[in-house]
């Protein structure tokens, strides 16, 4: 695997931009052609979207303080269809890495719990796609949980390939919502 290039935020840990509401930071990476943002979910906005959805609210506040992220990745200009799988990306943390929590892993909790099929799909459909590929000008977007406990900080290192070759795009110094 050839790793074709590295993109980092302007400044490590300062957002690229805050909302003036809600106070919800994002930050945002790009790399040939392709944007990645992440912007902070409270958990208290994620426990109510689930229990609007039919989770009981201790179930939607397993996932609400696994730190939350809206994440979007967009295809603006790389030269090619690019193409993602979350199982490669990685949390760095106070010099450790490891992997997201896996979609899969969430859908065998919440059938274990008792959530019932309709939840269970609400879910499935508003969290970020474990795999996908896009055409350029292609975009998607959903809820990303790092599993991290709230207010922690770290490091997110996504890849991806474009055209064969494989790139990375890192989020330095993100923050989760408390």
């Amino acid at each position: 695997m050839v790793l074709a290039a590295l993109a980092s935020l302007p400044a490590a840990g300062e957002p690229s931009r805050r909302d003036p509401d809600t106070g919800a930071a994002t930050w945002e990476t790009q790399a040939h052609g392709v944007t990645l943002s992440l912007t902070q979910l409270l958990p208290d906005q994620v426990s109510a979207f689930y229990v609007n959805r039919g989770f009981a609210l201790a179930d939607a506040a397993v996932f609400a303080r696994a730190c939350v992220f809206m994440t979007v990745l967009r295809n603006d200009a790389a030269p090619g269809e690019l193409s993602f799988r979350l199982a490669d990306w990685r949390v760095q943390q106070g010099g450790e890495t490891r992997s997201l929590p896996l979609l899969d892993d969430w859908l065998a909790q919440w059938q274990g719990r008792g959530v019932g099929a309709a939840a269970r799909v609400a879910f499935r459909w508003a969290q970020f796609p474990p795999e996908q590929s896009y055409a350029p000008g292609e975009w998607n977007q959903g809820m990303l949980a790092t599993g991290l406990p709230p207010g922690s900080r770290f490091d997110l290192i996504a890849r991806w390939t474009v055209a064969g070759q494989v790139y990375e795009g890192r989020v330095d110094d993100a923050r989760c919502s408390e």
